[in-house]
């Protein structure tokens, strides 16, 4: 019990969505229509993708990317280039994945520099880069998968949905990135020479990279076959990188699947979903970015799509949420994680600095995303 207890409190987004999926099951008991009602599609792409990209990580894929370090000495240029690396990757690894692969690098190299003072300032924005680069794509966020999956929108309209905010999002970064250098654009840091990690077996990095090309296909051209293809990523890092199957983030799937269980039984209740279809309908935008602020914005597009009527505002407004606060988005809360590991007790001090960046950035785009969505 002692380490189940030590578990929980180390997963507190685990610990929610268990609470509430039990809570849930009171307000609608257990069916074989709720079963029936998960979307397995989402947990299945979300396996394989979580898989795949772990293997990315273990063999040291981006290496020959985070290598470019070594030659860059100014630190707007390197800023620039840890920044624009989130941004431009999360698209195609997730925001999560994005910030886990350059987070622990930029607190070593600024740590090595000297350069301490910037190092929160920079893994804000790192953080505004996550969640806004990933957006332009399907795959680019669970939230993302999940209504692309559940909505049935052509992958170009949804390109062209979010191209706007990910356009603007590229501009006020760099903008931002200026401000912060302001006093001095030129400064300078003693460049860290990044060492080579152990060489991987180059058989697994071609299987990895091979099911990343199987699973994003999948996902554009919504197959069927999408059981079969999680059979095979099953089996072929059964075959060839088993341990990679043991650091899955099966933390983060089962905390999904208690959230589909208590959307679930939510939209079965018929008073539940006739205040949320009154309320929610027409005000997709707001609803997303407050109960995001509550349950975070993975969660929150669950419970909220049954309800929607205008896809343009909750992807606008989920996509949003994680700049308003730490739980606003998964990516916040591994972000802080990973920095309080490097700097145990500073919690406070890094929330606060990144309440007042995200905040600002929020506050620019908030209305114009508004108006878009409309």
């Amino acid at each position: 019990m002692n380490k189940l207890s030590a578990f929980l409190k180390k997963e507190p987004m685990l610990t929610v969505s268990l609470a509430v999926a039990i809570i849930s099951l009171f307000i609608t008991p257990p069916s074989k229509e709720l079963l029936s009602s998960i979307d397995w599609h989402t947990l299945a792409t979300l396996f394989m993708l979580l898989s795949v990209l772990e293997g990315f990580k273990t063999h040291n894929i981006f290496a020959p990317i985070i290598r470019l370090t070594s030659g860059i000495s100014s630190m707007r240029r390197l800023t620039v280039f840890f920044v624009y690396s989130v941004f431009f990757s999360s698209m195609f690894v997730t925001n999560d994945v994005s910030l886990i692969i350059f987070v622990p690098l930029t607190i070593i190299l600024f740590r090595a520099g000297q350069k301490e003072k910037y190092i929160i300032p920079v893994l804000t924005l790192e953080n505004i880069a996550a969640i806004r680069g990933s957006l332009l794509m399907p795959f680019g966020s669970p939230q993302n998968l999940y209504l692309f999956t559940r909505s049935g929108i052509p992958v170009q309209d949804f390109l062209l949905t979010m191209l706007p905010l990910w356009i603007g999002s590229a501009v006020l970064l760099y903008i931002f990135i200026l401000f912060l250098y302001r006093k001095n654009l030129g400064e300078r840091i003693e460049s860290e020479k990044v060492e080579d990690e152990k060489k991987s077996d180059p058989k697994k990095k071609a299987v990895h990279v091979i099911l990343f090309i199987a699973i994003i296909a999948s996902i554009v051209t919504r197959t069927n076959l999408w059981p079969y293809l999680a059979g095979a990523v099953f089996v072929l890092l059964l075959i060839f990188d088993p341990k990679i199957l043991l650091k899955t983030d099966y933390v983060l799937l089962l905390t999904f699947l208690c959230f589909f269980i208590f959307s679930s039984s939510i939209c079965s209740n018929p008073a539940i979903a006739g205040f949320l279809s009154r309320n929610v309908t027409g005000n997709e935008y707001w609803w997303s970015i407050l109960l995001s602020q509550v349950i975070s914005n993975v969660p929150a597009s669950i419970v909220l799509w049954p309800f929607t009527k205008n896809l343009r505002a909750l992807l606008y407004g989920l996509d949003s949420a994680g700049l308003c606060s730490i739980i606003g988005s998964l990516a916040s809360v591994i972000n802080l994680r990973i920095y309080v590991r490097s700097y145990p007790g500073k919690t406070l001090a890094f929330i606060r600095t990144f309440q007042i960046i995200s905040l600002i950035f929020f506050a620019i785009i908030v209305i114009p995303q508004f108006l878009l969505c409309r």
